[in-house]
């Protein structure tokens, strides 16, 4: 006699199943890797489906207000998700949404707030060992740092004005201590093990297909020419300009080099 199966528990959604709102959308003109001038600067973009951009709210506009969670909700401009808040005087605005924020739940942006998940406070009033996520390079700019999903920064020490923080790169930077900084990880943390499963998702997301440089002409590409498979025939990699393909340092000196303890692992 077959036995059925016991019936298993449905997990409850995350995302919202509400529209977002309209009055926070704008059009998201596309330029597929091009600079002011038409020119390509960045190569393989271009198609994709036409979306629009959510207005997020990355600094922290109502200060010791507390605000709830109406709707967790999907954003196809970001990794992440994002949070639909409401405050208590009816103003409304778009957050990113920390792994582990749920609808109906309280937030509120502080100097110092509680140590809970999606609170913003200032890095020199969070203890060493937090992990923080959407973090400020100035006071006031709003957030610039660990802003992709699943990401966050961890406090290391409190230095006078400073705090310094491990990046997600391992990089270990000191960060002005008045900036603010939100509680947790980002959400979607699974993002990094997604698999887009054939090249039609790709063209869907503005990614267009790239040519191998050994699979060109000699007049096309320095890894071209010749017959059959073969090495490139060269020390290095190159770009099909000639330059250094990997290895090569892109950071310029800066005056936040001084700032930098730790340099990122390769």
């Amino acid at each position: 006699m077959l036995r059925r199966k016991p019936k298993q528990k449905k997990k409850k959604p995350i995302l919202s199943k509400k529209r977002p709102q309209k009055r926070f959308l704008l059009p998201l003109k596309k330029r597929a890797g091009k600079n002011n001038t038409g020119r390509i600067t960045v190569r393989h973009k271009g198609g994709g489906v036409k979306r629009l951009y959510r207005i997020i709210n990355f600094a922290q506009v109502k200060m010791n207000e507390v605000a709830q969670v109406e709707a967790i909700e999907y954003d196809p401009n970001r990794t992440c998700f994002i949070a639909f808040l409401r405050y208590n005087d009816g103003y409304r605005c778009y957050v990113l949404a920390a792994d582990g924020l749920k609808v109906g739940d309280n937030i509120v942006c502080s100097e110092k707030a509680e140590l809970k998940i999606g609170n913003r406070l200032k890095l020199k009033h969070v203890p060493v060992g937090t992990m923080v996520y959407n973090i400020e390079l100035k006071p006031g700019r709003g957030g610039q740092m660990a802003r992709v999903a699943g990401s966050a920064a961890q406090v290391m020490a409190q230095e006078e004005k400073y705090t310094n923080l491990k990046m997600p790169s391992s990089e270990v930077r000191k960060v002005l201590g008045e900036c603010f900084c939100s509680i947790g990880n980002l959400s979607n943390p699974e993002h990094r093990f997604h698999q887009l499963g054939k090249a039609g998702i790709a063209r869907l997301r503005g990614i267009r297909p790239s040519v191998r440089g050994s699979a060109m002409n000699a007049c096309d590409h320095p890894h071209g020419g010749g017959k059959n498979a073969q090495p490139i025939g060269l020390k290095y990699p190159k770009t099909p300009w000639g330059k250094h393909a990997l290895g090569v340092k892109t950071r310029k000196r800066k005056q936040s080099d001084k700032l930098i303890l730790q340099r990122r692992s390769k």
